[in-house]
């Protein structure tokens, strides 16, 4: 369980990152930066639960988790360069993820 919390964790934080980076300084849409760098928000939202070990946000941030993975797959097929490579960084990230939340909370859920 210990390795599945981590997991998550460090995945979520690193995807956080990607996508600010990403969209700030590495490869943004437009030179500057670009507004897509809002959607690291909604990353923010699970974080404070899934430090705290909650079953019930590891269950919600799964499903939350997949849009990441859908825009990171669309990304890396339709970008070049730099881009698609922070886009399959990302899909890794989220499906990494995915795969720790979905464990930690089925093993949260046989501790009960």
């Amino acid at each position: 369980m210990r390795a599945s919390y981590w997991g998550a964790v460090v995945s979520l934080l690193a995807l956080i990152a990607v996508c600010l980076a990403w969209e700030v300084w590495l490869a943004p849409l437009r030179p500057g930066g670009s507004w897509l760098m809002l959607k690291a928000l909604p990353l923010l939202a699970p974080l404070r639960g899934v430090l705290a070990g909650r079953r019930r946000t590891y269950q919600w941030a799964s499903m939350l988790i997949l849009a990441y993975v859908a825009e990171g797959a669309v990304r890396a097929w339709s970008d070049h360069g730099l881009s698609a490579a922070l886009a399959v960084a990302e899909a890794i990230l989220a499906l990494a993820f995915f795969a720790s939340a979905v464990t930690y909370a089925r093993l949260a859920a046989a501790r009960s």
